[in-house]
């Protein structure tokens, strides 16, 4: 299914132009009896619309996959980031950054 993105691609504010970036960042858990331990975060950079023929060519070679919304509810059009096929297109795109032990090394 072919559906737009909604934010654009340069974000006019004041009379200026700027570059739509966006970051995710994933608190990753563990689970204890009493309390959750902070393990790792995951960082993703979405690609910007100007990438999509690189990273969203077509239905079939896409980093999206289609979202839970029920348009029977009235619910809008959601789409979900698949990490692993980022990863596979751009691996610095996704990194995963310990938090409790370990060294950080960025996954070039």
């Amino acid at each position: 299914m072919e559906v737009n993105g909604r934010l654009p691609q340069i974000l006019e504010l004041q009379g200026a132009a700027y570059l739509t970036t966006t970051l995710f960042v994933k608190y990753n858990y563990q689970e204890g009896s009493r309390h959750r331990e902070l393990i790792d975060l995951t960082v993703v950079a979405v690609p910007n619309g100007m990438l999509q023929e690189r990273y969203n060519p077509t239905v079939s070679d896409t980093i999206w996959l289609a979202g839970r919304n029920a348009p029977t509810r009235g619910e809008e059009f959601r789409v979900r980031l698949d990490l692993r096929r980022l990863k596979t297109k751009a691996r610095w795109r996704v990194q995963i950054i310990p938090i409790i032990s370990g060294e950080f090394h960025w996954d070039e």
